[in-house]
């Protein structure tokens, strides 16, 4: 993956080379192709109503890396008026020749509906498809918005691949089976525009600011919120303290591994999330991706951050200003935030105060290096997050509090060797956020969101001079595992929504000369867990040379 401009040696491994296990790239089959890219995920369901498919995009991007996004206008179908029980975006491409990985996003009324990367291409040509529901941004669908797509590639005669693209939404009528999908009162936009790319670069050290005017009626303010690292930061999760980064610098990223997306609200503390450890399709070692792509790559899952303890604060009419802050941050990040809006439908005014905020905009973070067996230098880091927010609304349905309280911890070793060209890093972020909401005298409900995100990586680079001569292993274990569960008083906590998404790949790649000398990789992935309609559904796929070799759908309870 490639933001823009070029990136040195080491920018250059930490973007495209990493791993856990033993491969080792010693020639044997070369793969020169591989199958269209596939994935274990569940399909997104397609409720039994008449439905209506409007196709808001088809647009080949070429040498787009400088150019402002497509963009155009997306209006509802006269046919399937409304109200909808689902919304459905359909983003499909192909593309062929040589290209790197690329970023890309869509956004609608400024809002950021998707966040996605390609697949890198064989010379004879791939394509593939995703679908995600868009049912949550309905508020702004009901009307025409214009819609911008951003796809920054560049074509060369080096870099020959055109990604052909087409973007759909499928409006699925509701009725008495499938009622109208239960959505925000309004979706308020914190992108940079509206008719272009609306997410913000940031380098180290670097925010993005929204100033807003809210609703003076609020009764929830739920923030969805994208965070992707760039250029050594696409790999933050091998970086290294700065101290060992500077003995390699040819090879290793420096900073250390810890990353976090913090929030503020007009420079308070306010909410922040643990980022998913994502992997490009060129990531690492290309050959890993093939066809099987890593967690998060194709449909990249937003982070929720609840923060009606502040709305007290937000409903005087005055302009306020949110704050996303990638903290930790080595080399750019690209972020975008929305908010979905409730109000009280009974009065035109609510009031209210925050009465607890105890989270720190300064994480405590522990780092220690030791020496290992040999040249080996042992470093772990590690830190935890426990802190509450707390806050009240008084609303026609009287007092109503909220306390948002957050569990999460974090740790990180790493044996770095063969003066920095062998890394064995292991990392495990997880937690838990707790959403409580009651009347003064009344039973409460709480919600509980709890996510664990392990992934092992064993790199080796036994030869780097440059990109036509290189030998590269690697082997990646990664997963995501999402638990929501609900409790209403004092009832024990009822699961609501499960997944287990896992991917393991083993790789090599090696050039000479410009000459592929050993290009192969075997892969699997598991998924399980519950679908949107609330079914189980277990899903395996094993690849190996760039094909499938297996794939069951399993039975599950």
């Amino acid at each position: 993956m490639r933001i823009a401009g070029v990136l040195g040696t080491a920018a250059l491994l930490c973007a495209a080379l990493l791993g856990t296990g033993t491969a080792h790239a010693d020639g044997g089959q070369i793969e020169t192709s591989y199958q269209n890219p596939v994935t274990a995920l569940p399909p997104v369901s397609q409720p039994a109503t008449p439905h209506c498919t409007v196709t808001a995009m088809q647009n080949d991007f070429g040498n787009t890396i400088s150019s402002p996004a497509w963009n155009g206008t997306v209006t509802p179908p006269a046919d399937c008026p409304g109200p909808w029980n689902k919304v459905v975006l359909n983003w499909s491409g192909s593309v062929q020749g040589r290209q790197y990985d690329r970023l890309a996003g869509v956004w609608i009324g400024g809002a950021e509906v998707l966040r996605t990367s390609t697949p890198e291409p064989t010379q004879a040509g791939i394509s593939w498809s995703l679908e995600k529901d868009v049912s949550a941004f309905i508020p702004l669908l009901r009307t025409p918005q214009p819609i911008a797509v951003s796809l920054g590639n560049v074509v060369n005669s080096t870099y020959t691949g055109v990604y052909h693209m087409k973007l759909t939404l499928t409006y699925y009528q509701a009725d008495r089976h499938y009622p109208a999908a239960h959505t925000a009162d309004a979706v308020l936009p914190l992108s940079a525009s509206t008719t272009d790319a609306g997410w913000t670069y940031l380098n180290p050290g670097q925010s993005s600011s929204k100033t807003v005017t809210l609703p003076r009626n609020l009764t929830g303010v739920q923030m969805e919120l994208y965070a992707r690292g760039g250029g050594c930061d696409e790999q933050w999760f091998t970086s290294v303290p700065d101290d060992l980064a500077a003995k390699y610098p040819n090879y290793l990223c420096g900073g250390g591994p810890y990353r976090e997306v913090q929030v503020s609200v007009d420079g308070r503390p306010a909410g922040l999330a643990q980022p998913y450890p994502v992997v490009y399709s060129g990531g690492i070692v290309p050959t890993l991706w093939r066809p099987i792509p890593a967690v998060d790559q194709f449909v990249t899952q937003a982070y929720g951050i609840d923060l009606t303890p502040f709305a007290g604060l937000l409903v005087d009419g005055k302009p306020h200003t949110l704050t996303v802050t990638p903290y930790g941050a080595a080399d750019g990040w690209i972020v975008d935030s929305t908010l979905f809006l409730t109000t009280d439908h009974h009065a035109t005014q609510t009031s209210g105060a925050l009465t607890k905020d105890t989270l720190s905009l300064s994480p405590a973070v522990t780092t220690t290096e030791t020496a290992g067996a040999g040249d080996t230098t042992d470093v772990s880091v590690s830190a935890q997050r426990d802190w509450t927010t707390s806050g009240y609304l008084d609303t026609s349905a009287g007092r109503i509090r909220t306390t948002v309280e957050q569990h999460a911890r974090y740790l990180n070793t790493d044996a770095v060797s063969a003066a920095g060209q062998r890394q064995v890093m292991s990392q495990q972020e997880s937690g838990a956020t707790t959403v409580t909401t009651g009347r003064e005298h009344g039973p409460t409900t709480a919600t509980k969101h709890e996510w664990s995100y392990p992934i092992t990586v064993d790199s080796d680079v036994p030869l780097y001079t440059d990109g036509n001569n290189y030998s590269l292993a690697a082997t990646v274990h990664q997963v995501r595992v999402l638990t929501d569960s609900v409790r209403h008083g004092d009832s024990p906590w009822r699961q609501t929504d499960f997944t287990n998404d896992s991917v393991h790949s083993t790789a090599v790649l090696a050039r000479t000369n410009g000459v592929v000398t050993a290009a192969d990789g075997t892969a699997s992935e598991h998924w399980l867990g519950t679908t949107d309609t609330g079914a189980c559904y277990d899903h395996t796929i094993h690849a190996a040379h760039g094909y499938v070799t297996s794939d069951q759908i399993g039975f599950c309870d």
